[in-house]
C-alpha cells in the first residue's frame, strides 16, 4: 500500500467519524415532513414535488430537499431544494427542477424528501430533522 493510499484511507476514516454522530440523529420526534400524494411533470420536463413540514428549532440553516425515482430504483433525480423556517408552525414546501423531457412520465414514482439542518459551528455537517420516503402518482401538468 502506498503512502498516498494510507493517507487517503486515514482521511476517509476521520471524515466518517466526523459525519457519523450527526447522521445518527435522524428524525426528531417533534419534527414532521410530508410529501403530497401527487407530483407534476410539465411538457418541458419540469418536475414539481410538494408537501408540508414542521420543525421546532434550529441553530443553523434548514432545507427541504427532494428526489424522485421512476422505473430503475437505482436512478434518482434531485428535484430542487428550498429553505425552511423552524418556528413550530406547519409550512408548505415546493421544489421544482427541469429535467430532460421524458425523464419522468405520468404514473407511479418514488420520492425521498429530507428536512435537514446544516450545523452552525465549525464544519457544516448535516443534521436530519425528518425524512419521508414514499410512492406518489406523477400527473401531467
Amino acid at each position: 500500500m502506498s503512502l498516498r493510499q494510507v493517507i487517503g484511507a486515514a482521511t476517509g476514516a476521520a471524515l466518517l467519524l466526523l459525519v457519523a454522530p450527526s447522521a445518527v440523529a435522524v428524525s426528531r420526534a417533534s419534527d414532521e415532513l410530508t410529501v403530497d400524494p401527487a407530483g407534476h411533470v410539465a411538457a418541458d420536463g419540469t418536475v414539481t414535488l410538494s408537501g408540508t413540514y414542521r420543525c421546532l428549532s434550529a441553530s443553523g440553516p434548514v432545507f427541504v430537499s427532494s428526489s424522485v425515482s421512476q422505473g430503475d430504483s437505482r436512478v434518482y433525480y434531485g428535484i430542487g431544494g428550498s429553505s425552511a423556517v423552524c418556528d413550530g408552525a406547519e409550512h408548505r414546501w415546493t421544489n421544482s427542477e427541469k429535467r430532460a423531457p421524458g425523464a419522468l412520465t405520468p404514473g407511479t414514482a418514488h420520492v425521498e424528501a429530507t428536512l435537514m439542518e446544516l450545523s452552525a459551528t465549525g464544519l457544516p455537517l448535516p443534521m436530519f430533522h425528518a425524512i419521508q420516503d414514499q410512492d406518489i402518482k406523477v400527473v401531467a401538468g
